[in-house]
């Protein structure tokens, strides 16, 4: 039987910072700051109004930029429910709100643009759009609309139109100083922080007793998941579409995405899967079938330097996941890997 929990890279680096630090799960809020985003359908007309309609198509359909910055199988959407518009399903609008913010990932205070990047480097297996690309500023429009628009209306000043800004104030997000909050609710937020939107992320889920099992993750996955994504983890997918996402293989998100962690999977899945059921699993089981899901093969980490000890030193010396370790016989990020000229090559483990 397989069990295994520890971080990534070896015991001796356990001390290594954590260098992809996840976004801190919370309690959920108990009707204290009760806010609901915009519904799309209200996305008003005109060119500012073309953006954000422009980032709520990319939501839905990130496959239509296949095989220029998306890499992958999967949708924006997939992670953001609800189209970005999900309470505690990392939420497009509390998001927005949260930047700019410093991110050990890449040890610099990123904008929400650059957060956005990060999803298409890691998520998407893609290649970033530029920050001033009319697909990041789109999104940026959309996730500021569902946030504005929501906090107007909670705020009293319900239906009133959002304010417009330009692709560079756009880019920022809300944790600018130089964001407005609309008045009465403005010191409630500044109270709370503007990182800690009730909502925001994945709700904290209680630690395991014992080690997560990939093998009772397997039994987990076979009675509540394979339904949806596949006995072997890939999903559906047909004329460009996905129905749904594929959770491991090729076609799914690298050894980079926030996703690999087993305790941010876990969070992820105890509160929103099975899809319209959530909230069915115990505790035990979403963390088991977190290490299952992530004790699989997948894209390499685009930060790989060649080798695949000091890769998982330098970006994974803290995190709860199998990058790098060996299950099943099979060398985790050690997977052969196609480079640049269509010869294969196996990352080097010393």
């Amino acid at each position: 039987m397989l069990t295994l929990w520890a971080p990534c890279a070896l015991q001796a680096w356990a001390a290594q910072p954590d260098m992809s630090t996840p976004i801190q799960a919370q309690p959920k809020a108990v009707a204290a700051f009760d806010f609901v985003p915009r519904d799309p359908a209200k996305i008003p007309p005109g060119e500012f109004g073309d953006k954000v309609r422009k980032g709520y198509d990319l939501m839905v359909n990130t496959q239509q930029l296949q095989g220029r910055y998306v890499g992958n199988h999967l949708n924006c959407s997939n992670c953001h429910l609800n189209n970005g518009a999900q309470a505690y399903s990392t939420p497009l609008w509390a998001g927005y709100l949260a930047y700019p913010a410093y991110r050990a990932k890449d040890h610099h205070v990123d904008t929400f643009a650059e957060r956005v990047q990060g999803c298409f480097n890691y998520s998407m297996n893609g290649k970033a759009p530029a920050l001033d690309s009319p697909e990041v500023v789109a999104i940026s429009a959309y996730a500021y609309w569902l946030l504005m628009g929501g906090l107007l209306d909670l705020s009293g000043q319900v239906g009133a139109p959002v304010p417009e800004l330009s692709d560079k104030q756009l880019q920022q997000g809300g944790n600018d100083p130089s964001f407005v909050l609309p008045e009465p609710i403005a010191k409630t937020i500044e109270q709370m922080g503007r990182q800690k939107l009730p909502g925001r992320g994945f709700p904290a889920l209680p630690a395991p007793a014992s080690a997560p099992s990939p093998d009772q993750g397997q039994q987990v996955y076979t009675q509540h998941c394979a339904v949806c994504h596949g006995a072997n983890g890939d999903g559906t997918y047909a004329n460009g579409m996905t129905g749904m996402p594929p959770l491991w293989g090729e076609h799914s998100y690298n050894w980079g995405a926030g996703m690999h962690r087993i305790d941010t999977a876990a969070q992820f899945i105890s509160e929103n899967m099975p899809l319209g059921k959530p909230i069915q699993l115990t505790p035990t089981q979403a963390w088991d079938v977190a290490a299952y899901i992530n004790s699989q093969k997948r894209p390499q980490d685009p930060r790989f330097n060649g080798n695949l000890t000091s890769t998982a030193h330098a970006f994974h010396g803290a995190e709860q996941c199998y990058y790098g370790q060996t299950v099943e016989g099979v060398l985790l990020g050690g997977e052969a890997q196609p480079s640049a000229t269509g010869v294969t090559s196996t990352p080097s483990a010393k």
